[in-house]
């Protein structure tokens, strides 16, 4: 009875089986605080601080998608320093916990400047010094992207790190799902203290923000990695070079080339993330409320898709080649979306917008699975592995997101103008050139990955047990 009954605990509880003897659920649920606070920073700079610049405080739009972009620049050193805390060397041998509570002074610190920062920028601070909101405010968003970027690429790899092999994917899945916990509570309590928008209760807010996510840090990383006195002669001893271990990492040629693939397949499914629904309104004449549900058909098609990859992986299929299928549907589902103007089908287009999501899902979690299981002879940690993904990932997001507005725009104003004929002056000109950029980056991707397809044998993500696969491990 008593096996019955643990059977059914771990086939009825979400993320029961992510325990193990090294990491207990206690422990675990505790780590996953550091998602929580970075969910929470990343809700204040992408959705609260984003609405109040524009609204309440009237900064042009420009500058403010600007701002929002800064931490995007920070992304391309996840992987040093996520090498940095692989080579950590301290007297009582902590490697993980010093880069999380140096990542969560530096998000403390850029959140309480952060609204000063923003009242010089929208005028309500009297100041001489020109352009002092401008660099003050950007200052504030470095400050707390880099304390985002270093806190999460340092707390997951001390996930991994103390996770089994059989666990691991379901840590990170449950990390991934805190995050998201994370952002949904923050944005839900934050809106409502908002509601009555003051100054002085920005402040309050933004602080505060920053105080809660440095206690549930300490929270989180206290007694979590186990430490192991490091000799005088160990300190002392020469570093590993990133450069070396960088190189250790790419062993073998497919580690840089699944890099690749994963930046511009990851560019060409993001360039519609800000085009979408204007795409749905101003084309096809949808309502607001209809043009929210996008969203929600994007999430359906990408957890279909991602459901798709984790049975086809567990039956041993090659993940390049699911990959693949994945970009396949993307080409299938730009097309879809394209022809939803002259056909003028919303049901087209809401079609097109799921499938867009299961190809862009499939892509991320069959790719990632390729790339976790890349093992290195030993310079290159966990650390590494985890930064490389994550700066790949998040610098094609940003670039795509930036470059597809800029796109839309200058070719919707090139068209609208008559320069490209009769023909190509519609409202729908600029949109469709993106979408079309966004085929011809899939099809480079396929391309990129066909020599990872051709590989022989079994995919390198497979092996004589089934995977074991959550959500996602998406490390940004």
């Amino acid at each position: 009875m008593k096996a019955r009954l643990k059977t059914l605990s771990l086939s009825m509880l979400p993320f029961a089986d992510a325990a193990s003897d090294a990491l207990p659920m206690g422990q675990l649920l505790r780590l996953s605080l550091f998602q929580v606070s970075v969910g929470m920073a990343t809700v204040m700079l992408l959705g609260t601080l984003n609405r109040v610049m524009i609204v309440e405080l009237s900064v042009p739009a420009m500058i403010v998608a600007c701002m929002i972009a800064l931490p995007v620049l920070i992304a391309p050193f996840r992987a040093l320093l996520g090498f940095r805390s692989d080579t950590y060397r301290s007297s009582i041998g902590w490697k993980r916990v010093p880069y999380i509570w140096f990542g969560s002074l530096w998000q403390f610190g850029g959140l309480a400047i952060m609204p000063f920062a923003l009242l010089v920028l929208g005028g309500d601070v009297y100041h001489e010094v020109p352009f002092a909101g401008e660099v003050l405010a950007a200052l504030a968003f470095l400050m707390t992207g880099l304390g985002l970027h270093m806190t999460q690429t340092a707390g997951l790899a001390l996930a991994s790190d103390r996770a089994t092999e059989e666990t691991r994917p379901r840590v990170v899945a449950l990390l991934y799902v805190m995050f998201l916990v994370g952002m949904g509570i923050s944005a839900v309590v934050i809106g409502t203290i908002l509601s009555n928008y003051s100054d002085l209760l920005l402040i309050r807010v933004v602080q505060g923000a920053a105080v809660v996510g440095v206690v549930l840090n300490l929270i989180a990383l206290w007694k979590q990695e186990h430490v192991r006195p490091m000799s005088r002669a160990e300190r002392e001893a020469p570093r590993p070079l990133f450069r070396d271990a960088w190189s250790d990492f790419m062993q073998g040629g497919q580690a840089g080339r699944l890099l690749v693939c994963v930046f511009v397949g990851t560019m060409a499914f993001s360039m519609q993330d800000v085009l979408l629904e204007p795409y749905g309104g101003e084309i096809l004449g949808l309502s607001v409320s209809a043009t929210t549900m996008l969203t929600a058909m994007w999430a359906a098609g990408a957890l279909l898709g991602f459901a798709w990859a984790g049975r086809q992986l567990n039956r041993g299929s090659n993940a390049y080649r699911l990959a693949g299928t994945g970009i396949l549907a993307g080409i299938w589902a730009f097309s879809i979306v394209i022809f939803a103007a002259p056909l003028n089908s919303a049901p087209l287009f809401f079609a097109g917008a799921g499938l867009i999501g299961f190809g862009g899902g499939l892509f991320a979690v069959s790719t990632l699975m390729a790339a976790m299981s890349m093992k290195a002879s030993g310079i290159a940690g966990r650390g590494l592995a985890l930064g490389a993904w994550g700066a790949a990932q998040a610098t094609a997001a940003g670039i795509a997101i930036a470059l597809g507005g800029t796109l839309r725009d200058w070719v919707g104003a090139v068209a609208m103008s008559g320069a490209l004929g009769e023909g190509m002056a519609v409202p729908s000109a600029g949109y469709s050139f993106v979408y079309h950029v966004e085929i011809g980056l899939l099809f480079l991707t396929l391309v990129i990955l066909g020599p990872l397809v051709r590989s022989p044998g079994r995919s390198q993500t497979q092996s004589s047990e089934p995977i074991r696969l959550g959500l996602a491990d998406f490390p940004t």
